[in-house]
């Protein structure tokens, strides 16, 4: 193969007419792309990764895109390899990173909702919440195929696909060289580290709470996470300040306000029905009170973002529907290797047995007896999924995974679905279990479409075959889906859902959703702050679903968001040239990715520990940090500090090539 040092130009741009895009690697050649060692790595490092997204998705309700971290550490495991005589490729690097980024759509679409069912004690079992996840998983790429030859090949130029496009200069640049994987390792370490010290052994505090003089149940507080300080840095200044100034709003004006209307009131005030305000904390309020304003908040924001999406998505699902109609009229043209796709037969098939399987297996939706509720709910998945994933696919080609409404939809496919069990007098318990899972599989697949547009746009870029990266997403998709369930039912038995270490926000947010359209539950009042909230926020301009977010989330997880995204900020503005602010902002991301990583797995790690002691009927080892007196705030400060150093550090830090 002829030797590149860098991605042509034409990778960024859009091809001029006549022309032709040339990929890294060029159609004519064919070099080792599907080996055993690219699944087994990618199908490993998803596990991880999944798991890692679960536990961070049920803590603060957003996960993180793994393609570049998974993408890194795969070439970094192979160049072990070559050392040891084993020869490698880039191809094989993408597809690993394709198999292993899958686990993060999927972990996405569980944690948003099926926790619900825990909350309302209807336990799902590992079988159904594994099945709901795969089903999800394989329709959002089964649909995604007749799209990419629109979204990825004829728009390249026009649609970036942020993630993707980097993801493919990380596996150019690590082909060349550099120390990139490093950070990551780094990462993973520090953050399991801390979180071991923390939530293990607890000789630090892990959070602080403040409170504000003069200001009635004003309080401030911050979660000591290398996690979340990661996820700060991720994503940048901007979105962790408007998501701070929502949770500020809420700390600093809702709960005092809250508490100065509620002072003289002698009896509780719904949805509260014993306490009242007077006797309440501030975390007694914000769990009562605030969460339905957040959750106004919320689903207005995602709402706004999803009608501002409107035109994407029609023109998207004509573009679709041309599509699928050309493909099926050239079905019998032979391509060339970079634009085989998965045949439209096993699309059709495929589709097919999902909804027979939906339809016809009992505990699919839960606990359904009758075969037409099933249908239904078949039928509603397959509507909404196919029109999210033509959405989903678009809308991340121009903003990127992270700013994906996949909770919007989430919540759209909800609202249409509850109206329509209403409408059937389907509004018990049973009918609330099946509509949450209808909206787990819509979600599931328009944040694997999102994913895999990413990674086929990589494979375009790179000279990848789509048929085989396609294969990828759905292996990672079914190898993954059965370990981030186990994930999710781990951290139930040792945490529980609904709790300050779990507090499992989306999912939260769905089950509110349903309650209030099929039992008429919700306080409207407190909703409808929230909305009007929102609608302010939109009207001045502000990124009104990030602002919405932090409304929704305790102060303490923003605050090391918003610290993480000023260091970012700090550190790219302190840089010489623009060179050098890129290259401290991708080492920054690669260290936060990690830090993201190895918190999330010693969460989990803590969780199977925590289960295995109650089971056999002893204690975690936990040494608690009373011997440090009114010396404890300090550990916690000076960890927080620590934190920052080896961020400094590690992000500024010239890369040896």
């Amino acid at each position: 193969m002829k030797e590149k040092k860098t991605l042509d130009r034409m990778a960024y741009e859009p091809v001029p007419e006549g022309k032709k895009y040339e990929p890294y690697v060029p159609a004519t050649q064919s070099p080792l792309e599907f080996s055993i060692r690219a699944i087994l790595a990618g199908i490993l490092f998803g596990i991880l990764f999944g798991a890692a997204n679960a536990y961070l998705g049920l803590r603060v309700g957003l996960t993180i895109s793994t393609s570049i971290p998974v993408a890194v550490m795969t070439v970094a495991a192979f160049k072990a390899m070559a050392a040891m005589g084993y020869k490698t490729g880039i191809l094989e690097a993408n597809l690993s990173q394709t198999i292993g980024s899958a686990s993060s759509s999927v972990a996405s679409g569980v944690i948003f909702t099926l926790p619900a069912l825990f909350l309302w004690g209807v336990d799902p079992t590992l079988m159904q919440m594994t099945l709901l996840a795969m089903l999800g998983g394989c329709l959002g790429i089964l649909f995604m195929i007749p799209l990419r030859r629109f979204l990825i090949q004829k728009e390249h130029g026009h649609l970036p696909y942020p993630e993707g496009t980097a993801c493919a200069e990380v596996l150019v640049a690590s082909e060349v060289g550099g120390g990139r994987a490093k950070n990551v390792f780094i990462g993973l370490g520090v953050g399991a580290a801390l979180k071991f010290l923390t939530g293990w052994l607890k000789i630090i505090p892990d959070d602080l709470h403040f409170k504000v003089p003069f200001l009635k149940k004003g309080e401030v507080a911050i979660d000591i996470s290398a996690a979340l300080f990661g996820v700060g840095y991720i994503l940048g200044p901007r979105v962790s300040a408007i998501m701070v100034g929502g949770a500020a709003l809420s700390s600093l004006v809702f709960i005092p306000a809250i508490a100065y209307w509620g002072e003289g009131r002698a009896e509780p005030f719904y949805p509260e029905l014993v306490m009242t305000i007077f006797q309440m904390s501030p975390g007694q309020i914000w769990t009562k009170y605030i969460r339905y304003i957040g959750a106004g908040a919320v689903a207005t924001g995602g709402l706004i973002t999803l009608i501002r999406s409107i035109p994407t998505m029609i023109e998207s699902f004509k573009v679709g529907a041309g599509q699928l109609r050309s493909r099926l009229e050239d079905k019998d043209k032979v391509e060339e290797r970079t634009n085989r796709d998965l045949p439209l037969s096993v699309v059709m098939v495929g589709v097919t047995v999902i909804a027979l399987i939906m339809a016809i297996v009992p505990f699919v939706f839960g606990t359904v007896d009758s075969f037409f509720m099933r249908l239904i709910g078949a039928a509603l998945v397959v509507v909404f999924a196919f029109f999210f994933v033509t959405v989903s696919s678009r809308i991340v080609g121009l903003v990127g995974v992270t700013s994906n409404p996949t909770s919007g939809m989430t919540i759209a496919t909800l609202l249409a679905t509850s109206a329509i069990f209403l409408i059937f007098g389907w509004t018990d318990q049973v009918g609330m279990a099946a509509a949450i899972t209808v909206g787990c599989v819509v979600a599931i697949a328009s944040s694997i479409a999102g994913d895999t547009s990413q990674d086929l746009k990589t494979g375009f870029i790179l000279g990848a075959t789509p048929k085989r990266q396609q294969t990828g997403e759905l292996i990672g998709v079914l190898t993954s889906a059965i370990f981030v369930c186990m994930t999710v039912i781990l951290l139930d038995k040792s945490y529980g859902f609904g709790t300050d270490e779990l507090p499992a926000p989306q999912a939260t947010l769905m089950k509110i959703v349903i309650e209030g359209v099929l039992q008429n539950s919700l306080p409207w009042t407190l909703v409808g702050i929230g909305v009007v909230t929102t609608l302010i926020v939109e009207l001045l301009g502000i990124q009104s679903l990030a602002f919405a977010v932090g409304v929704y989330l305790p102060i303490g997880s923003l605050t090391p968001i918003f610290l993480g995204g000023i260091l970012r900020l700090i550190l790219e503005k302190r840089a010489s040239n623009s060179d050098e602010a890129n290259e401290r902002r991708e080492k920054g991301i690669l260290l936060g990715s990690g830090m993201v990583g190895g918190e999330g797995l010693m969460g989990v790690g803590i969780a199977g520990a925590a289960v295995v002691a109650v089971a056999q009927d002893s204690k975690m080892t936990a040494f608690g940090f009373d011997w440090a007196g009114g010396f404890a705030p300090v550990l916690a400060w000076t960890a927080l500090a620590i934190l920052i150093l080896i961020f400094v550090k590690f992000s500024v830090s010239r890369t040896r090539e």
